[in-house]
């Protein structure tokens, strides 16, 4: 569904316009409905799903025993944390302050397209991120035999 990596500015009201290429698939695909909430993985990142897609991650994550504090803070930050977003007439949606503020995004963000989700990140810790390389101890044996 989503592939590829934009730089995208953000105005002073928290605004980023969707990308041209996916305002149609957002809006055909997701009927305009996104979701956004806090990456629980990588500093510096929040995700964007469908509305749809969204759901159904809420419901798997939310399905879970809340008895431990991993789960509990799964749940936090992702169905707790969880803010809707429609874009307005320009194809612009508002990132809210506290997610904004959290992950360091100010004027420049990164928006890619990772197949169901977007991840939007500060501009800092995606060129964090890009820098990072993999050794051979960071590959399991599930992907020693991926073809690249």
């Amino acid at each position: 569904m989503f592939q590829g990596e934009t730089a995208i500015t953000v105005d002073d009201k928290g605004r980023l316009a969707v990308p041209t290429v996916y305002r149609d698939l957002v809006a055909r695909e997701c009927g305009n409905r996104l979701v956004l909430t806090y990456s629980p993985f990588d500093a510096g990142c929040l995700w964007i799903y469908p509305h749809t897609v969204w759901e159904r991650v809420r419901d798997s994550v939310m399905g879970k025993a809340n008895v431990k504090a991993n789960v509990r803070l799964l749940q936090q930050k992702l169905v707790g944390s969880a803010a809707f977003l429609e874009p307005d007439g320009n194809a612009r949606v508002t990132i809210p302050p506290s997610h904004r503020n959290a992950v360091g995004i100010d004027k420049k963000a990164v928006l890619l397209g990772m197949g169901e989700k977007f991840e939007l990140w500060s501009e800092q810790a995606h060129r964090a991120q890009i820098q990072q390389t993999l050794s051979d101890e960071d590959l399991g044996e599930e992907l020693l035999d991926l073809r690249l």
